[in-house]
């Protein structure tokens, strides 16, 4: 019994660390790769089933070959490539030095418990972002100022409605409205040099690149449910976009 007890704390450790990845950006072989360099070091075998929604792993160890599965759901996305990047630079550091259980753990701990960078640096960097797009396609810096203004106000309201816990897809239509909407003011009062430019570069922040190249390598590595789980989440997430620069162009004409 006491062995199955351990078994069980080596399971959902797994299970977190395995979660998290997936959370935070991370592929499925990316996930799966880590989670089992740490089972090797833990004296266990796991075999996952990763979903978008859930994950279920099964632990085996090799001593007793006692065996233990849980499932669990995903929590919110919520993309961060230094926590991906961390996790496996653990699970090398662990197979290489033969860690302990508590060693893992505590090192997970100290991931997760990094601070991310703050709500108004991430608004400032992006809306920068946005206006440096709009300088790249040839806009100047009154429509820069103009894309600028448009990127902070709709990842502002993305961030209050993800707060709100809003529907993934209504809360990316909700922004690409409201930023495209501020940015259809610059064409309305003809506010710069080339405002159709900031109206186009405003929603760019919005992209789904993570969700579409995660579901092509998930696809190259035969993850073939997740790969087009993703892939069909990419494209809801442009067709909000869309709908919501229609209907920004539909008001003010």
């Amino acid at each position: 019994m006491e062995s199955l007890e351990i078994l069980k704390k080596k399971t959902n450790l797994l299970l977190d660390i395995a979660i998290t990845l997936m959370v935070s950006g991370a592929n499925t072989n990316r996930a799966n790769t880590s989670i089992n360099r740490f089972a090797l070091v833990l004296g266990c075998r796991a075999f996952s089933m990763i979903s978008h929604k859930t994950l279920v792993m099964t632990l085996t160890d090799n001593h007793t070959g006692e065996t233990y599965t849980k499932v669990q759901n995903m929590p919110s996305y919520a993309i961060n490539f230094t926590t991906i990047s961390c996790i496996s630079k653990a699970s090398w550091k662990a197979l290489e030095n033969s860690w302990s259980f508590e060693q893992i753990e505590e090192e997970f701990k100290n991931i997760r418990s990094r601070k991310r960078y703050s709500r108004i640096q991430v608004l400032l960097a992006v809306s920068l972002a946005g206006a440096g797009f709009c300088n790249i396609f040839g806009g100047d810096y009154i429509s820069m100022a103009v894309a600028m203004v448009s990127t902070f106000v709709g990842l502002f309201v993305l961030q209050e409605a993800h707060k709100k816990d809003y529907n993934m897809y209504f809360r990316v239509l909700l922004a690409s409205f409201i930023a495209s909407s501020v940015a259809s003011l610059g064409v309305v009062y003809d506010i710069g040099d080339s405002p159709d430019l900031a109206l186009a570069t405003s929603i760019l922040f919005l992209v789904p690149g993570v969700p579409l190249i995660n579901s092509f390598t998930d696809l190259l590595d035969n993850n073939l449910l997740n790969g087009q789980v993703r892939f069909t989440s990419g494209l809801m997430i442009v067709m909000a976009i869309a709908m919501g620069l229609f209907g920004a162009l539909l008001i003010f004409q």
